[in-house]
């Protein structure tokens, strides 16, 4: 826990906290006898707390931001493949405790169970070392995106990518919702872009159109960074 402590920054006086963060319903069950709990119900606190800081960190840096981009904004930097990559800079994979079936399966890399396991990992910071000490941590491993993504005019990036790969003949581009996560008053939808079969973007938003949008988006700015040789 020594290493993962340190790619944290953070020390934790209660290390049961932390493994408990780090253990999918999976090994729970197959250890219930030991006493040992899911990572379910810190999930659940760290969702919110996520959430909050997030808003509040919207709502007070970009006073001129409108709500309706604040809260596409929200959508894509709390949303399951976001923090799959926090997950993937973390290398969290290597610590999360499976069941034997899980770990089998590639429940390492599975993004849905490493995204649940950042938002258990903000409930143990915020219950070991208090609210900054979350919400240090979501500035730092979540929050440092958004100044890409304020910067960026609200527009229709679907007709933007469309158009733009129509300069060429033959091209091929298609949407995939590929996660839904949260109640239905709060859910949110991951999407990819795929070209000609290959992905090349992928966004979060509350609804499905959002999703696309941000996902166009991102396909443009990956097809922006491509060399010849690439297309």
């Amino acid at each position: 826990m020594e290493v993962l402590e340190k790619k944290l920054n953070y020390s934790f006086k209660n290390k049961t906290l932390l493994l408990t963060a780090l253990s999918h319903s999976s090994y729970a069950n197959e250890n219930r006898a030991k006493g040992i709990m899911s990572n379910e119900r810190l999930e659940f606190l760290g969702d919110s707390i996520l959430g909050q800081v997030v808003a509040s960190h919207l709502y007070l840096s970009y006073p001129q931001m409108p709500e309706g981009q604040m809260t596409r904004l929200r959508a894509e930097l709390v949303c399951e493949h976001n923090l799959f990559r926090t997950a993937r800079d973390l290398e969290l994979g290597s610590f999360i405790r499976l069941g034997k079936g899980e770990q089998a399966s590639g429940g390492r890399e599975r993004e849905s169970i490493l995204a649940d396991a950042v938002e258990a990992l903000i409930a143990a910071l915020y219950l070991d070392g208090g609210p900054e000490t979350a919400k240090d941590f979501i500035k730092r491993m979540i929050l440092s995106q958004s100044d890409l993504l304020e910067n960026q005019q609200v527009s229709d990036y679907k007709t933007a990518l469309q158009e733009l790969i129509q300069r060429k003949a033959g091209q091929n581009l298609s949407y995939e919702t590929i996660g839904e996560k949260g109640p239905d008053h709060k859910k949110t939808f991951t999407v990819q872009v795929s070209l000609n079969g290959k992905v090349i973007g992928s966004g979060c938003g509350y609804t499905k159109k959002e999703a696309e949008q941000a996902a166009a988006k991102h396909g443009l700015e990956a097809i922006s960074k491509w060399s010849p040789k690439d297309e």
